[in-house]
């Protein structure tokens, strides 16, 4: 199966965009509670969407699902996961958790009416990662590396990549098969690490999902709807085709892939 791709955006006509160009999900992000003070000097996107954007997507989406990215559990968190629910989100994101009591919070407050996706980013859960996967309910787990990184004390998400980190979470995840991601990537060809070599760990890790980032398509930068179009037309065309190749490919070709990933990894440490 090819990847399921994300897109980030809270805009409708960008949505449709995506949507036609074969994107899976198309992903608003509420996220807003302590994200500045981890993030806001990283280069990294605080998107602020509102919640009024849940409805707006889901109007215009045919095809692809509304994935909704909610604020870590708070005293708010019912209130707002019941109204992403009704104005229509198929798969609601929990992000940032540590504990297991947040998920069993989480996955109480959505009840069974959309499909759970836990992003999976603080070192804490990872530390518990088996007794938060034991939980009923969970139907995805994607691997977010800005959060994780800086969890871990490190200079460069792919940090994560290189020292098997996300290699380790991934095993233990397809022990309770469930499916997973991590991640995301640029264009091919763009990225501090090149997008071919993390497709190429996607495939060797068995992954199922990957977010089309900021570097795939800057929509503050790149404005009129017909570019945008094109990008993700030639864009998720690439991505496709590398995938039909990946799919060819045997054990050493992994093998080396994940070579040139630690390599160029480290080259990107020694340079920051």
């Amino acid at each position: 199966m090819p990847l399921k791709l994300m897109f980030i955006t809270n805009d409708k006509h960008v949505a449709k965009i995506a949507e036609r160009n074969g994107v899976d999900w198309i992903f608003v992000d509420l996220e807003i509670n302590g994200k500045e003070k981890r993030q806001g000097h990283l280069d990294t996107v605080i998107s602020g969407h509102d919640i009024e954007d849940v409805r707006a997507i889901k109007s215009v989406l045919s095809t692809s699902k509304l994935l909704v990215r909610a604020n870590p559990i708070y005293e708010g968190s019912k209130d707002e996961i019941d109204k992403i629910i009704q104005y229509g989100s198929d798969i609601i994101m929990l992000p940032y958790f540590k504990y297991k009591e947040e998920v069993e919070t989480f996955i109480d407050y959505v009840a069974g009416r959309a499909k759970v996706c836990l992003l999976l980013e603080t070192p804490q859960a990872v530390e518990k990662i088996d007794s938060i996967l034991r939980i009923p309910g969970i139907d995805y787990v994607h691997i977010g590396l800005n959060d994780l990184h800086l969890g871990y004390g490190m200079k460069f998400l792919f940090e994560l990549l290189a020292d098997g980190t996300v290699e380790r979470i991934c095993n233990k995840i397809r022990e309770y098969n469930l499916p997973y991601g991590f991640g995301g990537i640029a264009r091919l060809g763009k990225g501090a690490l090149e997008a071919e070599y993390i497709l190429g760990e996607h495939y060797r890790l068995g992954s199922s999902m990957v977010i089309l980032s900021r570097s795939f398509l800057n929509t503050s930068l790149i404005t009129d709807l017909a570019d945008i179009e094109k990008e993700f037309t030639q864009g998720v065309r690439q991505i496709r085709e590398y995938e039909a190749f990946l799919k060819g490919q045997d054990q050493e070709f992994f093998a080396y892939n994940k070579k040139i990933v630690s390599e160029k990894v480290d080259k990107i440490i020694k340079g920051l």
